[in-house]
Formats: structure tokens, sequence, C-alpha cells
């Protein structure tokens, strides 16, 4: 069976800056479809990170910088405390062909307080990753 890599992408995006950078990475390779998820992070009995308004209004921020480069892209929220959890799930629930997403910097001592998500996530993802360099191929 050959499946086409790129076929459906899905994108995770933290926030609008990011989103951009994302989008702008993605722009140098040729993607079928495109479905951009925003995770907000639910606390599961303990307080949010942030207000549910205010974090939908982040992911709305996010999906509109991103449609400036992919207007036809289809757009996901999820709410889940486990972040690479809510982007396997939802790369299934949209039968993603592949994950794609660009390397957030970051310490080392957050990546040891936080986990490194980026290593989670191809570890535990059931589909291609693929990470993004910061810019696009030459």
């Amino acid at each position: 069976m050959n499946v086409d890599l790129t076929g459906h992408v899905l994108v995770p995006v933290a926030h609008e800056a990011d989103a951009r950078a994302t989008a702008e990475a993605l722009t140098s390779y040729r993607v079928g479809d495109v479905t951009v998820l925003h995770v907000v992070e639910k606390g599961e009995g303990v307080p949010d990170k942030t207000p549910v308004e205010q974090s939908e209004r982040i992911a709305e921020d996010a999906f509109g910088a991103f449609r400036a480069f992919f207007p036809e892209m289809e757009t996901k929220t999820v709410y889940r405390r486990d972040v690479v959890g809510a982007i396997v799930g939802a790369a299934a629930d949209v039968d993603a062909t592949a994950i794609a997403f660009r390397p957030r910097d970051s310490t080392r001592v957050s990546r040891f307080l936080a986990g490194d998500l980026a290593l989670k996530l191809v570890t535990r993802a059931d589909r291609p990753v693929v990470a993004l360099p910061e810019a696009g191929p030459e």
C-alpha cells in the first residue's frame, strides 16, 4: 500500500506567531489537504492555564494567521490536558497522512520540567511526523 505522505497534513499551532511561522515554513512544500489544530490545555481537576474564552481567541487568531497562507485549510480545536495525545488523536480523527510541526525554542530546563513534546510526538505518533525547518528548502 502506497500512501501519499502529504495527502492530508495535520499541523498543530500554539498561537498566532507560531501559526504564521509554521505556515510560512510549510509553503515551501507541496501538500494536499491541511487541517490546523489548536490544543486548549484543560486542567482535568486543576485550574486551567488560561480561561477557555481566552484560549479560543488565541486559537482563532492562530487560524487566521495560518489561513493567510492556506486559505482552503480546515481547523480543529481540541480540549485536553495531554497535548501530544490530543495531536495524535486529532490526526486519527481527520485521517491525516502525516503530522507537520515547527519545533519551538525552549530551554533545557523547560524541556526537563515539561518533557520534550517534540520527542514525545515523534515516538508516540502512529503516522509520519515531519519537523519543518526554520527556512524552507533552497
